[in-house]
């Protein structure tokens, strides 16, 4: 018996996705189902979101945006980060799909069943891409492992702790405190 080869799916496929239902992401041509995160997953998402939203009201440089949001990075890859910034010099990515191109900034929040696929196969198609900042946010660790993954993207370039206060290039002047991203 021969095995059956197919094609990989393309951003053209992915588009034609019914947008009810379950949320999908196309990863290197694949697809895969993203389960509906857990609880403590969506705190986590509204923290950062409150914390940079606040943020980007006193100095609009740039627009935040939340999952689901379709970030399509190539001909097989769209991918759905938790939390995605286009900087104002980078807006022309942005459509009514979503963005066509590589974001300035992206935050992915693990869980377990997805962690695999962020870890490994997202972070290399946002580095080719030419996304600049990548953050994994780990609920159960409650570390932020943070890439500047144009200088190196197979390494952080720092861990945070739920202990630390940090900062970010792309919102100068914020003071980040991570005790308030894993507050419950």
């Amino acid at each position: 018996m021969q095995a059956v080869q197919m094609e990989p799916l393309t951003v053209e496929d992915y588009r034609m996705m019914p947008e009810t239902g379950p949320r999908y992401q196309l990863i290197e041509g694949d697809l895969y189902m993203a389960p509906a995160p857990n609880r403590y997953h969506q705190d986590i998402s509204l923290n950062i979101v409150l914390l940079l939203g606040h943020y980007l009201e006193k100095h609009p440089i740039g627009k935040l945006y939340e999952a689901p949001f379709d970030v399509y990075l190539d001909q097989f890859n769209a991918h759905q980060p938790d939390i995605v910034f286009v900087s104002k010099s980078n807006y022309g990515i942005l459509t009514d799909a979503g963005a066509e191109g590589a974001p300035d900034f992206i935050i992915e929040i693990l869980s377990p069943k997805t962690a695999f696929l962020d870890k490994k196969s997202k972070r290399k198609v946002y580095a080719r891409a030419g996304v600049k900042e990548l953050w994994f946010v780990d609920p159960d660790t409650r570390m932020i492992h943070v890439y500047f993954l144009q200088d190196d993207p197979d390494r952080p370039a720092a861990a945070w702790s739920e202990k630390d206060t940090f900062r970010s290039p792309h919102f100068p002047g914020l003071r980040i405190s991570a005790r308030k991203i894993f507050k419950r």
